[in-house]
């Protein structure tokens, strides 16, 4: 049964793919986005009793610790979920050797018990349309060949959407990737972008670009054909990518 403590609200896009006009997908309202210095406030809100220098010299420590196990080859249960290490890459041959040109590893998380419960009792809002229909759909990394988890500098990257084409005269107009520890906005030339279609666009990542963990957002006055919106519309992506 759905908690009503717990709730969200989900807005409809087209679902271009499908041969019926009416279908549509769901997309969950991101309200907030919050940090561990936030998650350690509304902590100490709860329970007055908590030190926040405490609780984060705490986390620090237990983050270091689950950190340095899953570089050692462990599978960790730390936080919200599951963690452990997947190998990227074809192997040549029963003695093939490790090669860091094709060789790679990322980690796999998987949701806890205790958050896959508490999403199925989250009660849930459709607004129905979305006032905007901009939306990014998939960010693929082409020298990795991955979906929604990282950014290669210098390579190439497919954005896959719904009226993402950036077009208008508005200085705001373009792609930011904006570093989430720091906050450092980094604009990509429009030089670099190769494809700019209303479902796909298409550009090269800054060679130079700090490692860190990003988010993506495309802001333009696209709306259909020849038609330019007056006030340029932004879409950040929901996804952390990492650098």
């Amino acid at each position: 049964m759905a908690n009503e403590k717990n709730s969200v609200i989900v807005e409809l896009y087209d679902l271009v793919f499908t041969d019926r006009p009416d279908d549509r997908f769901g997309r969950v309202v991101t309200t907030k986005s919050l940090k561990e210095d936030d998650l350690i406030r509304l902590a100490v809100q709860r329970r007055t009793d908590l030190n926040p220098s405490s609780l984060r010299s705490s986390l620090d420590i237990l983050k270091e610790v689950a950190a340095e196990e899953l570089a050692n080859g462990a599978s960790v249960y730390f936080g919200l979920g599951y963690f452990r290490l997947l190998v990227n890459g074809v192997f040549t041959g029963d003695h093939a050797k490790w090669d860091p040109a094709q060789h790679s590893l990322r980690v796999k998380a998987t949701p806890s018990p205790e958050l896959r419960e508490k999403v199925n009792g989250i009660h849930v809002n459709v607004l129905g349309m979305a006032q905007s229909s901009l939306v990014i759909n998939t960010v693929t990394d082409v020298a990795s060949g991955e979906t929604n988890t990282r950014l290669t500098p210098g390579g190439g990257v497919n954005l896959a959407g719904i009226k993402i084409r950036i077009v208008g005269d508005s200085p705001d107009n373009g792609l930011r990737l904006i570093e989430q520890t720091s906050g450092t906005i980094t604009l990509i030339p429009g030089t670099t972008i190769l494809t700019n279609e209303p479902s796909k666009v298409s550009f090269i990542v800054p060679a130079d670009l700090p490692a860190g963990d990003y988010k993506l957002s495309l802001t333009t006055q696209y709306s259909h054909g020849s038609t330019l919106l007056k006030t340029p519309k932004t879409y950040v992506f929901d996804y952390v990518l990492e650098v």
